[in-house]
């Protein structure tokens, strides 16, 4: 793996930690040009009860914003788990250039698993995708969110039944 992936990715892994200090499911997401970021974004559905704001989304109103334009040429995105379809609708409607993810995702991912909206010949642009950047760290950080998450739902039942016993 090339250096500037794993440091780009951990860039990702950087957002998705502040997703997760919020409750938020940790997804991150940079998107980078010419070796600078130039968009960040982490998950904030929860947080702002808004479907749309996923890591990608986030990361990519911030960099068109700072380029001055919807069109991402020249930029790569870098996210802890692979796109839904939603995210790759909007990477290709954004013309980014390539797509770096670590993390697969079986239940909604269309950047290879599921579907590749990606890569679709019959959209005007495709985007290559890379999949598996530090993927066991993105996916060991998914897995101690969701542990953490159970476990506390646990106790908080736990908690709720004596409660009602007293």
């Amino acid at each position: 793996m090339e250096p500037q992936h794993e440091r780009f990715m951990r860039e990702a892994m950087n957002e998705a930690k502040k997703a997760a200090a919020l409750g938020e499911v940790p997804i991150g997401a940079v998107i980078v040009r010419k070796g600078e970021i130039v968009g960040r974004g982490y998950n904030l559905r929860e947080t702002q009860k808004d479907p749309t704001l996923h890591a990608e989304m986030i990361a990519i109103r911030e960099a068109s914003q700072k380029l001055g334009g919807w069109r991402l040429i020249g930029c790569d995105l870098y996210v802890t788990l692979e796109p839904c379809p939603m995210c790759a609708g909007a990477i290709v409607q954004s013309r980014i250039e390539q797509v770096y993810y670590g993390a697969t995702d079986p239940k909604a991912g269309c950047a290879g698993t599921l579907m590749n909206l990606c890569a679709e010949p019959r959209f005007n642009h495709q985007v290559p995708v890379w999949a598996g950047i530090l993927q066991e760290e993105c996916q060991m950080m998914l897995k101690d969110f969701f542990r953490q998450l159970r476990k506390k739902k646990k106790e908080d039942a736990k908690n709720i039944s004596l409660t009602q016993t007293d």
